[in-house]
């Protein structure tokens, strides 16, 4: 393996011969399946822009209908009513550790802006959270871990199977991103982890088959192997965020099965992928504004009703989605109606029987903590409710035409704005971007900018204006956003103007985009 990125300090510490080799031997095992797959769902979108439909797989019936189940929740598992999200930056590490969290989510995914600094660092920060030599001080603050019995639950999300490493090659040929960063961290943390009595476990993104969720056990048997470390120690929290994955849960649970640690209900992404999947097929796939979309929605509602009678059926956790709220402390007004919907959303997952869910930032955690513990009281799950009333056809999963909500300048205007300012922060490094009081990551500048193509290419009239959304339009909107962002302090014109290039490229153009953060890589150092 070739290393291409500069060696900065410390880096020598993860980027060690042996690790290395580690990667290397999966990569060269596992590689030209994960070239096949990402084919496949070539392949599998060029059916449904032809007309296709999304459906129960009539081969794996025999797999919904037969009777099996998961592994039982591993240590450091059982309980997981909060679950925090974030980057593996080092303040981050300590405060989502501290948070009072059941679990944290380190993110090398789309909360994490893919530097060759940032995913290094990342490792060495994890590995410093391990053995407790992790500290970060800022305006005279100090911030350290509490005690060890008192941290969140590390689970690392890498990145997803479409993605690669530009900075680590093998024969000359980019390594996957997904297996660099379970490789290093699987290498480095598997032990410790255990030694601190939980193993090593994982989220997995972005998956579009049961195939892939095959794939992902394939290496995670391999690694534990090569490390002489037990089968069944890894433990994986599969997020549900593309559309035809929503079609597949079972099986992708079965093909985890002895890895398994359920679901999550990925809602962000979930709505970008309906977006992209059925992005040629008119107005039946047509969504209001990304505000309007509610978890209410009746494609949303059995979209989630699925994966907690999924779930509990298999003895599997199913988690729920992100409160991105961020409690402003100078404005009570916005907090109270924020908090207020905050508390509405977990109220409806915890009824729902979702054994915990997502917050963004630490000051959520409580109000996340009090929903599920009205609902769990002292106990850890709630596997009991098996949800067997719930019964869910392809036909409701699809129902996208049923989502009331309008389209209007203002959303548009909303959309070109959050896209600009995300952008621009994660091509300047940051993945998990504050903005009006929301924790935005990429899943935020997907939808924001696959909306707008969908509108352009179905002739969208604005509700509040009258006027049809043209390519001309949006970029008047954009000229007049960017104009507002320029006057604000701290505006980088260079960022801004690689962050409007790029929206304009993958908003604007004929030609759809799979992922936008595929070609912001590519302009990535």
């Amino acid at each position: 393996m070739e290393i291409t990125g500069p060696m900065l300090d410390r880096f020598d510490e993860v980027l060690t011969p042996e690790a290395l080799a580690f990667v290397e031997s999966l990569q060269r095992e596992f590689d030209a399946t994960r070239q096949e797959l990402l084919e496949a769902r070539r392949v599998r979108q060029a059916e449904l822009s032809a007309g296709g439909r999304l459906d129960f797989l009539p081969e794996t019936k025999g797999v919904r209908e037969s009777d099996w189940s998961v592994a039982p929740p591993a240590p450091g598992l059982e309980d997981r009513r909060v679950e925090i999200t974030g980057p593996v930056d080092r303040k981050m590490t300590i405060n989502a550790l501290n948070s009072g969290a059941k679990v944290w989510l380190a993110d090398f995914e789309d909360a994490n802006s893919p530097l060759w600094a940032n995913c290094v660092s990342g490792h060495l920060n994890l590995r410093a959270a391990l053995d407790r030599t992790i500290d970060f001080e800022t305006g005279g603050k100090t911030y350290a871990l509490k005690p060890d019995a008192e941290l969140a639950t590390i689970v690392v999300r890498p990145r997803g199977w479409h993605l690669d490493e530009k900075h680590a090659l093998v024969d000359g040929r980019p390594v996957s991103a997904s297996l660099f960063d379970f490789g290093l961290y699987f290498f480095h943390c598997a032990q410790p982890q255990l030694d601190k009595g939980r193993g090593p476990y994982f989220y997995l993104p972005k998956m579009e088959s049961h195939l892939e969720a095959r794939l992902w056990n394939q290496v995670f048997v391999r690694a534990q192997d090569l490390l002489g470390i037990p089968q069944g120690t890894i433990r994986a929290t599969v997020l549900i965020e593309t559309y035809p994955a929503a079609f597949e849960m079972e099986e992708i649970l079965y093909e985890l099965r002895d890895h398994s640690a359920g679901l999550n209900a990925g809602r962000w992404d979930y709505l970008f992928s309906v977006i992209k999947k059925f992005r040629t097929r008119g107005r039946e796939f047509l969504l209001p504004e990304r505000n309007a979309v509610t978890m209410t929605a009746p494609f949303m509602r059995a979209y989630t009703e699925l994966l907690v009678r999924t779930c509990h059926k298999r003895g599997a956790h199913a988690i729920g989605g992100m409160a991105a709220f961020i409690p402003s402390r100078r404005d009570a007004e916005v907090n109270a109606t924020a908090l207020e919907k905050v508390r509405a959303d977990k109220t409806r997952e915890s009824g729902d029987g979702f054994d915990g869910s997502w917050v963004a930032h630490p000051d959520l955690v409580p109000i996340c903590r009090e929903v599920f513990d009205g609902v769990l009281g002292s106990r850890p799950n709630q596997l009991d409710r098996t949800r067997e009333e719930v019964s869910v056809s392809a036909a409701d999963l699809l129902s996208v035409s049923e989502t009331p909500g309008d389209i209007t300048e203002a959303g548009l205007r909303g959309n070109v704005d959050v896209a600009l300012r995300y952008l621009a922060a994660w091509m300047g490094g940051l993945g998990a971007v504050a903005i009006h009081n929301l924790m935005e990551d990429a899943a935020t500048a997907e939808i924001s900018r696959s909306q707008i193509w969908q509108w352009i290419h179905n002739d969208i009239t604005l509700a509040d204006t009258g006027a049809t959304v043209t390519k001309e339009l949006v970029e008047r909107i954009i000229a007049e956003e960017l104009a507002k962002i320029a006057a604000e302090p701290g505006y980088d014109e260079l960022l801004y103007a690689q962050a409007t290039a790029l929206f304009k490229e993958v908003a604007l153009d004929d030609d759809f985009a799979e992922f936008l953060t595929l070609p912001a890589y590519a302009r990535m150092p």
